[in-house]
């Protein structure tokens, strides 16, 4: 992919990396964030939505909401890692049948991927540069929920992330970053693309938000 952030996405999510993801994902569950977001999105009755999960990794969201009811689900992911253990594991809980799976740069594809009733982007802002372009591209996908993890833009995770994320991939010789994008700033555009912000949660450096059409 052309997208050098993208490039960076491909190098840290390898086969190894993933293979640690989906061990844990197969022993503990969902990530207690992810969990978060999994729960406010069943404030509306799932049965039937079809789902949009960007950035989804090994599945957590996909394989939790076909199981609540949604069909079908499409998942892009820029990871090839990523998508053969969403694959792997969609196959081993019996619906892999029913996710369609798009790879490469979300922003890059949006022109070919069809509108949603619920998109997710779990832990996916922070690692994309361009803001406002992922989220107001994603944000016009969504009929009905938005649904995001991203981390808070306090300074002490602002920190954090500069000295464990940034450093750790300029050590390591990957060609990422990992942002902190402003809250307001994330809210802005998808009130912006008519969107509401419906529900909030702080969970350590991370929140868990929904947005939905009035």
């Amino acid at each position: 992919m052309d997208c050098c952030q993208c490039q960076g996405i491909e190098a840290k999510f390898n086969e190894a990396y993933v293979a640690k993801k989906l061990e844990a994902y197969r022993k503990n569950g969902p990530k207690k964030t992810t969990l978060a977001l999994i729960q406010a999105l069943q404030i509306d009755d799932l049965s039937d939505t079809i789902l949009l999960d960007i950035g989804g990794g090994v599945g957590d969201i996909q394989h939790a909401l076909l199981k609540l009811g949604a069909r079908p689900a499409m998942a892009v992911e820029a990871s090839p890692a990523y998508l053969a253990a969403c694959r792997r594991e969609a196959e081993r809980q019996g619906h892999a049948d029913r996710i369609q799976s798009f790879r490469g740069n979300f922003v890059d594809l949006a022109g070919e991927i069809p509108d949603a009733d619920v998109v997710t982007l779990d832990r996916v802002i922070c690692c994309y540069h361009d803001m406002q372009q992922l989220v107001s591209l994603s944000a016009q996908k969504a009929k009905r929920m938005y649904g995001v993890v991203y981390p808070r833009d306090t300074w002490w995770v602002k920190l954090g992330n500069e000295l464990y994320y940034n450093l750790r991939h300029w050590l390591r010789g990957y060609p990422m970053r990992n942002f902190i994008h402003c809250t307001r700033a994330v809210e802005a555009v998808l009130e912006a693309q008519g969107l509401r912000r419906r529900f909030q949660r702080e969970m350590g450096g991370w929140q868990v938000a929904v947005f939905a059409r009035p």
